[in-house]
């Protein structure tokens, strides 16, 4: 309890830096003005309509992201496990080529939602791919489901991106991860979705306690393996793919975070998910706030800096036997 009470202290700091650094320098006290006394200079407005609205966008998607990669992770029995895995980008990714590629769609609000539902039809296809057969939708089965959904996908993704590209200019920024550009009405349109995952997560983290030890012996502790899956998915479904709709495709969130809170509380996923819930907004926070500093005057997305940031993170904690294992 501590250690998550660190936690929350460290988020609230994330969150201050987010607002208070960016490409331009404002003063500290210019941005404490424009919280409490807002006069619509040029400075309050980049604080009040472009920071803040990012920064609660970065909350957002890093909690979907972190809490869906810690579900993902318990369910398939694989630490290394990401929303990747399960074709869950890959399907956002697809959708939206196809919105913008033929159906001739552009601007956010127009295809957020071909995003959000493409994930829901991949993870529907991999779930049914891997239940054909005896035995039912095994952990082995949605991995490999998943693998093959989602370069599939990618194969089409990017043959139509190559036929037109000057048509998915637009989608550019979206398609590295990034919550710049983002307005509050987009972080009010995912968060009932991810407000739900967060509930479905929560309630099935005893469950996932069993079910990560193997499904014959989660049956003989009482758990319900198929409810359990099934509300993990629809979990994953809701949170992974609002956070890829608004923010698209950004790596090492759902996979680092939930590692490195295994490493810390052990392989109690009540732990592991309230850890999460936690670690991944204050690593995509931090992650943006050196985007907007590193290639001054111009921005790297998120999506990019997670990648530089998470990778040689996550091979050092590979390589400690503690943290490897559910």
């Amino acid at each position: 309890m501590l250690g998550f009470l660190v936690g929350l202290a460290v988020l609230a700091l994330a969150c201050l830096l987010s607002i208070a650094i960016g490409a331009k320098d404002i003063p500290l006290g210019t941005v404490w003005d424009a919280l409490w006394t807002y006069d619509n200079s040029n400075d309050h407005i980049i604080i009040r309509d472009l920071r803040i609205p990012r920064t609660v966008l970065g909350l957002i998607v890093g909690m979907a992201l972190g809490i869906g990669g810690a579900v993902i992770q318990a369910m398939t029995r694989n630490p290394l496990a990401d929303p990747g895995i399960l074709g869950i980008n890959q399907g956002a990714a697809f959708a939206v080529a196809l919105a913008v590629g033929i159906l001739g769609v552009g601007g956010i609000w127009a295809y957020i939602w071909f995003a959000f539902a493409g994930t829901v039809v991949a993870m529907i296809v991999v779930y049914a791919l891997g239940s054909v057969g005896r035995g039912g939708a095994t952990p082995i089965r949605l991995t490999l489901s998943g693998v093959a959904v989602g370069a599939f996908l990618t194969g089409i993704t990017t043959g139509l991106i190559l036929v037109d590209p000057r048509a998915f200019d637009q989608m550019r920024n979206w398609y590295a991860g990034t919550i710049a550009g983002r307005g509050l009405e987009v972080s009010g349109a995912i968060a009932p979705f991810v407000v739900v995952g967060l509930v479905l997560a929560f309630s099935i983290a005893r469950p996932l306690n069993a079910v990560a030890m193997g499904d014959d012996l989660a049956r003989s502790l009482g758990a319900n393996i198929a409810r359990t899956r099934v509300l993990g998915f629809i979990a994953v479904m809701l949170l992974c793919g609002a956070a890829t709709a608004a923010a698209g495709p950004i790596a090492f969130v759902g996979l680092m975070v939930p590692h490195v809170a295994r490493w810390i509380v052990g392989p109690d996923q009540r732990w592991i998910m309230a850890y999460t819930l936690v670690g991944a907004p204050i690593l995509l926070l931090l992650s943006d706030v050196i985007g907007r500093v590193i290639v001054r005057p111009g921005e790297m997305p998120v999506g990019v800096v997670t990648a530089f940031v998470g990778a040689p993170v996550l091979i050092f904690l590979v390589r400690r036997g503690k943290a490897s294992g559910l």
